[in-house]
């Protein structure tokens, strides 16, 4: 039996219309692909927080350099100025022999506000969890993706004192504050200095030199474009002690060849009414117990009991009568101790009769 022309041409049509739609199905499969493929890529590589992060993981790895390039970080005088910051502030901190630790970095919120983003990230700097916010701004299209820009730098300023130490170490990073000040060379040692760093980062300061030193200070710094203050008081060494006692010492003995009642520069003397009849001779019985303690920019040293002792032979002027006299001479030794240029010390020393 033969079958109708029509009904073979009914069954083309309908295979037709169901491979139509398996094609439209698969046309509408490829474009959601396509769709969430872009984006991912957008989310991962061209979003305000994809830029965020890569600032971030350039602080990671220590890329200072590469961080401080990215669009918006990086900070003339006249911005500094006109937010109220230091327009002097030193970038010696701005390389990666400064930067502290940091890890664990996630973007946790992108947030639009106005014709800004706000991207809020966390992360742990040298082991202390902290959280930053970034202002974001479009800067354009690259292609057909685009660029974004930081609308407020993540730099900020510490305002750093240092007090009893030229030198002064930041994440193991030596200075010298004759190098970061604006005054070189004729830098006021008790004046704040003013560096730029970068947020998010710890910064640990410290002295350790042979004459001061600090446990160390941490700071955070998690807020772009603020000025962190930051105050450290150095402690004399030890050695530093050590080494004032033997030259206090040294001086007082130095003082006991001089025979006379009167020792020229010297903190202790003595005084007769009658004549002197041969020349006295000075000893020192107990020498002072030395302590420093910070003074400024240099040090001091604080009242510290001693005892010189004299030997002399004294004729009185009213009967004629010799006598000898051997006798403790009690006084407080002091002094002042300046830190010079060139990393020595002068010490200057006085003293007081307390008999």
């Amino acid at each position: 039996m033969g079958v109708a022309s029509g009904e073979v041409g009914g069954r083309r049509r309908a295979r037709l219309a169901v491979d139509l739609s398996v094609l439209a199905v698969i046309g509408v499969l490829l474009v959601s692909s396509f769709g969430a493929a872009a984006a991912v890529l957008y989310r991962e590589f061209y979003s305000p927080s994809a830029f965020v992060m890569r600032y971030l993981s350039m602080l990671e790895s220590g890329r200072a350099a590469d961080a401080l390039a990215m669009p918006g970080v990086a900070l003339d005088r006249a911005e500094l100025e006109a937010v109220g910051l230091p327009p002097t502030a030193s970038d010696a901190l701005l390389r990666s022999t400064a930067l502290g630790s940091l890890t664990d970095a996630t973007v946790v919120e992108e947030r639009v506000d106005g014709a800004y983003t706000v991207v809020t990230a966390t992360y742990v700097a040298g082991g202390h969890p902290g959280t930053t916010r970034f202002r974001v701004v479009s800067d354009g299209l690259l292609g057909v993706a685009p660029t974004w820009r930081f609308a407020q730098s993540p730099l900020a300023v510490m305002n750093l004192t240092v007090l009893g130490s030229m030198t002064f170490d930041v994440n193991s990073f030596v200075l010298d504050k004759r190098q970061v000040s604006p005054d070189g060379m004729d830098a006021d040692p008790v004046a704040p200095l003013s560096m730029l760093v970068f947020s998010p980062g710890l910064y640990s300061v410290s002295v350790d030199t042979p004459m001061a030193t600090t446990p160390g200070i941490a700071v955070l710094s998690d807020a772009p474009m603020v000025n962190v203050p930051v105050q450290v008081q150095a402690e004399p060494t030890e050695e530093f002690v050590a080494v004032v006692q033997d030259r206090v010492e040294e001086f007082l003995v130095a003082c006991t060849t001089q025979q006379v009642l009167q020792p020229t520069g010297c903190p202790f003397g003595y005084v007769v009414r009658n004549r002197v009849e041969e020349l006295p001779t000075w000893t020192i019985v107990e020498q002072p117990e030395v302590t420093i303690v910070p003074d400024g920019a240099g040090w001091r040293i604080p009242d510290a009991q001693a005892t010189a002792h004299i030997d002399l032979q004294v004729r009185s002027i009213s009967d004629g009568t010799l006598r000898p006299v051997s006798e403790d001479v009690p006084f407080l030794l002091h002094g002042t101790i300046t830190v010079m240029p060139d990393g020595t010390a002068s010490i200057q020393l006085g003293g007081l009769d307390v008999r």
